[in-house]
């Protein structure tokens, strides 16, 4: 199956994300998991240790400035021996990044992007896609600036797609298809919310 942007849009209302056998591989399936994970945003958390790390601004975070680069470095990523974004998903997500349905946050130190995540916005729900790290715990902070960012701007919900113990560290929970479902029924998407582009620099005031 061949995707757009729209395409990409419409499965997302239904709980579908897709996914490739591997860069390579041009064709896309559907996934809709039996147990998904989400972060209810009023129960993000991070550790005492990130605190630490986010305290220390030897690091600047930018938002949807570097989103071709955030996503082919997600597909790049050393810790999987394969990918499941091809072609077909980077350009789509991209073209959902330039009409402002997609956003990336991105970790620099000295102008070099190290870390980065991007997702797709569906209403009051942020759905996660993917991330990266070049440098221990640039992802991390990441996904801390992305909470304070989406609370801000009145989201209410990550959509994590699975559940993970890495994940879990945030707050991230897991709850039945049916569920998920039920969420995305209730989901404002009259609202059409966007996320604040002020980028705050003392985000732990939000945790």
């Amino acid at each position: 199956m061949f995707l757009s942007k729209d395409i990409v849009l419409q499965a997302y209302k239904k709980g579908l994300f897709p996914m490739s056998d591997s860069h390579e591989d041009p064709y896309i399936f559907w996934v809709n998991p039996e147990q998904r994970g989400i972060i209810h945003l009023n129960n993000f958390k991070i550790s005492k240790s990130l605190k630490k790390l986010i305290r220390k601004y030897n690091y600047s975070i930018k938002l949807n400035e570097n989103f071709s680069d955030v996503i082919k470095l997600c597909a790049k990523n050393k810790y999987r021996n394969s990918t499941w974004i091809n072609n077909q998903i980077i350009d789509s997500y991209t073209k959902l990044s330039s009409s402002g349905k997609a956003i990336s946050i991105e970790y620099f130190e000295e102008d070099i992007m190290l870390g980065g995540l991007y997702g797709v916005i569906l209403g009051e729900i942020f759905c996660g896609e993917s991330m990266f790290s070049l440098k221990n715990n640039a992802s991390k902070i990441c996904i801390a600036y992305l909470a304070a960012h989406l609370i801000d701007s009145g989201f209410k919900i990550i959509d994590t797609q699975f559940y993970s113990d890495h994940l879990s560290q945030f707050g991230t929970i897991k709850i039945p298809q049916r569920e998920y479902l039920n969420i995305l029924n209730e989901n404002n998407l009259k609202n059409d919310l966007l996320i604040n582009k002020n980028l705050k620099k003392n985000i732990l005031e939000y945790f």
